[in-house]
């Protein structure tokens, strides 16, 4: 069982990521902030962004950094969504092309308000890139697009190096965590996306530590297979703030071992399992031959 009977866990010493210091860090902190562009890495408190930014790699966030669903784990700001701004791709391709970067990753808030879930700038964007920095791989961590195969059909047409969409957690903990998907409905964009584009590998990503069992965890992962999806990313949940959803435990990482010979096992071809693991982690490591 993943389950905890202490309320309240300590969060366990060998839990700790980089302090986000450091000569690139700043300079990455800069550009973001000349371009007026947003980052996953700062707008969802991710650990790793000491880490990543040191190594010159980010998360790039579009269509602003105000979110349309109220997802209890999430720090990202919620809210009446953002204009449209057309000419962020162009800022994107361009802080690409500044850090010299050969893959790079884009997600997004949700925009529920939009007909195509705001697919139209991802395609935009990964063009833009392609323009911009012929070479760079792009992976795209896209929302449930309401489910719209129309949008899918979108973004697919511009050819994303991965499509990546996370199912964040297993179905019986979706009202709490994720208010307003649906686990079905995740997994049928998954599928949708392998039978439209079989050649671009399809990618998704759960926490741990929300209350889900061992058990649970499994079928997800079995789910997440028999829906052709090819890497993995597993990691814990850390609560952004007294806000959000509280963390029911801190798994081990011989647990996260566990799951990730498991994962081989399915027949995932690249499978990333560890506390600090996030979705876009090691994310070119994930489809390098």
């Amino acid at each position: 069982m993943l389950v905890s009977l202490d309320p309240k866990p300590s969060r366990p010493q060998w839990l700790r990521a980089p302090a986000p210091v450091g000569e690139n860090y700043r300079e990455l902190k800069t550009l973001i902030t000349d371009l007026k562009l947003h980052t996953v890495c700062e707008s969802a408190a991710c650990p790793n962004v000491g880490e990543c930014w040191n190594k010159r790699t980010a998360t790039f966030m579009i269509l602003g950094n105000v979110c349309t669903r109220r997802c209890g784990f999430c720090a990202v700001q919620k809210g009446g969504p953002l204009p449209v701004d057309y000419d962020e791709p162009r800022r994107v391709a361009e802080a690409c092309a500044i850090m010299g970067l050969k893959f790079a990753v884009v997600t997004s808030v949700n925009r529920d308000d939009r007909k195509d879930g705001g697919a139209e700038l991802f395609a935009l964007t990964i063009r833009a890139i392609r323009e911009r920095l012929p070479g760079c791989g792009v992976e795209v961590l896209i929302p449930d697009f309401q489910g719209s195969h129309a949008a899918m059909d979108i973004v697919l047409e511009a050819a994303p190096d991965v499509l990546n969409h996370n199912t964040e957690t297993v179905p019986r903990l979706y009202r709490m965590v994720r208010l307003g998907a649906r686990y079905e409905r995740s997994l049928d964009i998954l599928a949708y996306a392998k039978r439209m584009r079989p050649d671009i590998p399809a990618k998704s990503g759960v926490m741990l530590g929300l209350g889900e069992t061992l058990d649970e965890v499994r079928q997800v992962m079995r789910d997440l297979r028999a829906h052709s999806v090819d890497v993995l990313t597993i990691g814990q949940y850390l609560r952004p703030s007294p806000k959000h959803l509280p963390i029911l435990r801190y798994v081990t990482q011989p647990e996260f071992d566990d799951l990730k010979r498991y994962g081989y096992e399915l027949g995932f071809r690249h499978v990333e399992s560890g506390p600090l693991v996030r979705s876009s982690y090691h994310a070119a490591e994930a489809v390098t031959p």
